[in-house]
């Protein structure tokens, strides 16, 4: 299966520098990772208009076999600018450590860590390495900011934040000193640095004409509220924070209840076990049972004696919003056709499902397999997250089928049915 090939930029000490990265794909049986440059050498570029100008004309580097090497010639400047998900500022992770661990500062330093292990990984960087597995903190990053919590959590951080103190220059040291900028072809540079500059003026003009209408919007908005001011009745749901939430499976329908503690998901269930029923009607007789779910998980939330009072009055309703309905069943299909045969709402809405009861349940699976250092999560990512200068995956898609399945058979056994 070939990946895609994509533009990343490089915050480095001698500035920031644009390349092109393959992530792991799979050939006759093989597993390859690889990077534009030639033996020791990893080619980066100022600017996309210097890579352009690279990439149509030169013979020979590292990725001339890559699977999809033979749709990049033909990109455009625009197409070779890395996206905010693919730059990566190695220089900026002493000021990110310094940060709390939150979940932004954990999620970016994975990021980056995880560009770093693949450079490190296909360049035979042992010292980078050696770095990366002096302190545990480094290899928990992709679980998010669960290993980060409590007492152990602050240690595993400070740890981190130290040996990023003491030996990131290593990093940094090695990683620039494979760098080499390539001299490309003035006559080709001249041409993709006037794509470039349209481009840019185009990208500046379209900002402002986007903000003028932003503020005609807000302008109009702001008339409307001031002649007619109304609250929006937010319904008992609303009211309390507990969101009911509909589950479709193949040949399945089940009604539960979800709620969000400081962003944290927090299901109806207990130990990793999410309480489903087959109708909202049966979920509201449930709930009429005061004692029934004294032990889950959402007790702790302080509305829940409202739902407990509402429900054994016979007053509650359970009603379930379009945004809170869940279609896990045919995406499995539709992933094996490819991205074009995929609903990126429904998709949308089965990943934060899975993820948010992995998340609750203490479980990194789902996180790791849709990191898109995988190729399910690459998949993913390129249809969630639509930019035209990726190259679209290639198929077939037989991995990323088998991955998501089993995603979703793990969530599966996390229902308890009543």
């Amino acid at each position: 299966m070939a990946q895609d090939i994509v533009p990343i930029e490089l915050g480095l000490p001698q500035g920031d520098l644009v390349t092109l990265w393959a992530p792991r794909w799979r050939e006759d049986g093989e597993e390859w990772e690889a990077f534009l440059g030639d033996e020791e050498d990893l080619y980066a570029f100022p600017d996309a208009a210097h890579l352009a100008a690279f990439v149509r004309t030169a013979e020979q580097h590292d990725l001339i076999d890559h699977p999809a090497w033979h749709a990049v010639p033909a990109l455009n400047v625009p197409e070779l600018i890395p996206d905010d998900d693919h730059s990566y500022d190695l220089v900026g992770v002493p000021e990110l450590v310094a940060e709390d661990p939150d979940s932004w500062t954990i999620s970016e330093l994975a990021e980056i860590v995880g560009i770093v292990r693949s450079l490190a990984d296909v360049c035979e960087l042992d010292e980078v390495h050696e770095v990366l597995d002096a302190t545990e903190g480094f290899s928990l990053l992709e679980q998010g900011r669960l290993p980060f919590t409590g007492r152990e959590g602050e240690r595993l951080w400070n740890d981190l934040a130290e040996a990023v103190s003491e030996k990131w220059d290593t990093v940094l040291d090695a990683i620039d000193g494979l760098v080499k900028v390539p001299d490309v072809d003035a006559g080709v540079l001249e041409q993709t640095a006037e794509e470039l500059a349209t481009f840019l003026e185009e990208s500046a003009e379209a900002e402002v004409e986007s903000e003028q209408a932003d503020e005609d919007l807000d302008t109009v908005e702001s008339t409307d509220s001031d002649d007619e001011e109304e609250d929006v009745p937010v319904g008992f749901w609303g009211e309390v924070g507990i969101d009911p939430i509909k589950i479709i499976t193949s040949g399945h329908e089940y009604y539960s209840l979800r709620c969000y503690l400081d962003d944290e998901p927090i299901f109806l269930g207990s130990d990793g076990k999410i309480d489903v029923f087959k109708s909202e009607k049966a979920l509201a007789r449930a709930l009429a049972d005061s004692t029934a779910f004294a032990d889950s998980d959402l007790a702790e939330v302080s509305t829940w004696d409202e739902v407990l009072a509402k429900a054994t009055a016979g007053e509650l309703e359970v009603e379930v919003d379009t945004e809170n309905t869940y279609v896990l069943a045919g995406l499995d299909e539709d992933l094996a056709e490819g991205p074009d045969a995929i609903d990126p709402t429904q998709l949308d809405l089965a990943v934060e499902l899975i993820t948010d009861a992995a998340d609750w349940a203490g479980d990194d699976a789902v996180a790791t397999a849709l990191s898109t250092s995988e190729s399910l999560g690459w998949l993913v990512s390129f249809v969630l997250k639509p930019d035209p200068g990726r190259l679209a995956p290639s198929a077939p898609f037989d991995t990323e089928q088998s991955e998501w399945r089993k995603l979703v058979e793990a969530f599966e056994n996390r229902l308890r049915v009543h």
